[in-house]
């Protein structure tokens, strides 16, 4: 079979231009880049102008799964309590979330927040999110969830859920996010902390500290998840107004 070189688009782009050279200026480029973002995610206000909760769950769970109905009560409650509620803007749970949010404020479409990206099955936001942002990538995905949001909650979820949990577990672990929950509700979670604990903290070699594993809250229930953030945000309040 024959191979595409990986130098040949630049050719096509730049023509006349030598390809080695051409790749290295893009090179250079995506790294300055990077560092322009990486500069701008460092403006994150110490006291953001409205407090933001994170729901991270399935988008494979529809109306026929008893967790759609609780995920919705959970997202009402904190969106009556004044919160923001940020979703992946998708079907399934995350359409729980924000028709929950509108619920609690149908005028106030604003505090229901979608950041949605383009999938081959996953292209529009669900009708229920009130400001909607299109995302292209799951990196710039993954960093407007940790700038927009105060708290972090997961429910049932598979792979992408478990992605954003990871990220954020290790945000907290490195101090890059501080005196932020991140809270996983359901048993399915604690069979992930299990594992932590066996293979990370337990095992021949020492993977990770014993106070990394503190950092996830599991919960059994969505109403322990709210009295969480019902004290997370009070004290946000108590730091002040925007």
């Amino acid at each position: 079979m024959e191979q595409r070189r990986y130098d040949e688009p630049f050719a096509k782009i730049a023509p006349g231009i030598n390809s080695r050279i051409a790749l290295e200026i893009w090179q250079d480029s995506i790294v300055k880049l990077w560092d322009v973002v990486d500069n701008l995610t460092q403006l994150r206000p110490e006291h953001t102008e409205f407090y933001g909760v994170t729901i991270f769950g399935s988008s494979r769970l529809t109306r026929i799964s008893r967790h759609y109905d609780e995920v919705r009560t959970l997202a009402r409650e904190l969106a009556a309590m004044g919160c923001r509620i940020i979703t992946g803007g998708g079907p399934g749970l995350m359409q729980a979330a924000n028709e929950g949010a509108l619920d609690a404020n149908p005028t106030m479409r604003e505090t229901s927040i979608g950041l949605n990206i383009h999938l081959p099955l996953e292209q529009t936001a669900n009708t229920f999110v009130g400001r909607a942002y299109e995302h292209r990538t799951f990196f710039s995905r993954l960093q407007h969830f940790v700038l927009r949001s105060n708290a972090f909650i997961a429910v049932s979820g598979g792979i992408g859920t478990l992605l954003e949990i990871m990220m954020i577990w290790q945000l907290l672990q490195v101090g890059h996010l501080y005196k932020t929950p991140l809270i996983l509700i359901g048993p399915m979670w604690n069979g992930l902390l299990d594992w932590a604990r066996t293979s990370l903290i337990e095992g021949e070699e020492a993977l990770a500290d014993p106070l990394d594993l503190e950092i996830p809250c599991c919960v059994e229930k969505a109403e322990d998840a709210v009295e969480i953030i019902r004290l997370h945000y009070s004290e946000w309040l108590a730091q002040g107004e925007w």
